[in-house]
């Protein structure tokens, strides 16, 4: 056999294998669009895609240089995208717009919608210093009348099976604490009145309403994501400088006192709430292992924001048009002074679709897609 014969069959071989590959992908994006119709999002700045561009408010991400790899500032509180992008990206689904665009009309909601807002939280007054933000309450409304539009194109029947087919996803409860019962010098009073355990209490019962009343309207298959570790973000370090190299210990344990209330309520609801298909994402987890093994995940800096103008971990101012924004955002687990980057995104919403029950339980979302 020439030289060049070999060179020809070798690279045959390597394209026949990248085909076989290319086609599997493509048949896993097509299978799981199949199942999963429409992808609906409840959220705050994580899973912000632009609400809060249309309201009066101090949390806004539609300026340089947030975007940056995402080719222009959407809203998105990321360089890129949210964990819900990746998600409904490997659903095969696009990206669900935001609520209060004005092209959020007509047959572009029967793919979903995205009610998330910047210093949105469980409780109303949560994020209030931010002035205008949408709390969980009046984004269960707006999705209200999405389904009353939904219902005047498609008739009730398939609408319901639309919604009982489309994946929810909520994910509230930082803001409930970062700018509610933890917020500098103001939340001081409540401490001293609330314990945590009462105010955690009260999360919980609020929530339990609120999943509730979704489920009424008709959502079954609900990924409730859990606080992460909000005392490892820049914010809470350098506004906590005692606490050297380490996260702040306080702000992990309410997080982590909340999760565990919050993974029963999980479960109480899956029971309770006949056809419901509820499911508990450890946001606090995978992150947690992100930031102890970061090399791991070809991350140099887990510590730091790569947007960043002020703070040893450039957390003490949020990121805007002033700010320095490193040069490989890819190496950073932090975009800003409060939100992961985009890689760091992709890495947790990879491991919510596939991981095992340490990520996400009963099921993962590939799992809950065809169940």
């Amino acid at each position: 056999m020439s030289f060049f014969m070999a060179i020809y069959l070798n690279r045959r071989v390597i394209f026949g294998i990248m085909f076989r590959v290319f086609m599997v992908l493509l048949l896993f994006k097509i299978g799981l669009s199949n199942y999963v119709p429409a992808s609906f999002v409840f959220g705050d700045s994580l899973l912000d895609v632009g609400n809060n561009n249309y309201i009066v408010s101090l949390a806004k991400a539609n300026h340089d240089p947030y975007g940056i790899d995402f080719g222009m500032a959407t809203g998105r509180f990321s360089n890129g995208r949210t964990v819900a992008d990746v998600i409904n990206q490997k659903l095969g689904l696009g990206f669900s717009p935001p609520y209060l665009a004005p092209t959020t009309t007509g047959s572009v909601v029967l793919k979903g919608v995205n009610y998330a807002s910047g210093a949105g939280g469980i409780l109303n007054n949560s994020g209030q210093i931010f002035g205008g933000r949408i709390n969980f309450d009046a984004q269960i409304d707006n999705f209200a009348n999405t389904r009353e539009e939904i219902i005047s194109l498609i008739g009730v029947p398939a609408a319901l099976n639309l919604f009982k087919k489309a994946l929810f996803t909520v994910a509230l409860g930082s803001n409930d604490f970062l700018d509610n019962y933890l917020t500098p010098i103001l939340s001081i009073p409540e401490r001293v009145l609330v314990s945590p355990e009462s105010f955690v209490a009260t999360l919980v019962s609020r929530l339990r309403l609120q999943l509730t009343r979704l489920f009424n309207l008709g959502a079954r298959k609900i990924v409730v994501v859990n606080v992460g570790p909000i005392g490892c973000i820049p914010y809470v370090r350098d506004f906590t400088p005692f606490a050297g190299d380490e996260c702040v210990t306080l702000p992990n344990e309410l997080a982590q006192l909340f999760n565990t209330q919050l993974k029963s309520l999980v479960a109480e609801l899956r029971t309770k709430l006949e056809g419901s298909l509820f499911v508990y994402a450890d946001v606090y987890h995978i992150m947690e292992d992100i930031l102890q093994n970061y090399n791991d995940y070809g991350f140099e800096n887990p510590n730091s924001a790569c947007c960043h103008l002020a703070g040893r971990f450039g957390g003490l101012i949020p990121c805007n048009r002033n700010s320095k924004v490193c040069e490989d955002r890819s190496k950073y687990v932090f975009w800003d002074t409060y939100h992961p980057s985009d890689a760091a995104n992709a890495v947790i919403a990879e491991r919510l679709i596939n991981g095992d029950t340490r990520d996400i339980l009963p099921i993962n979302i590939c799992q809950l897609s065809k169940a």
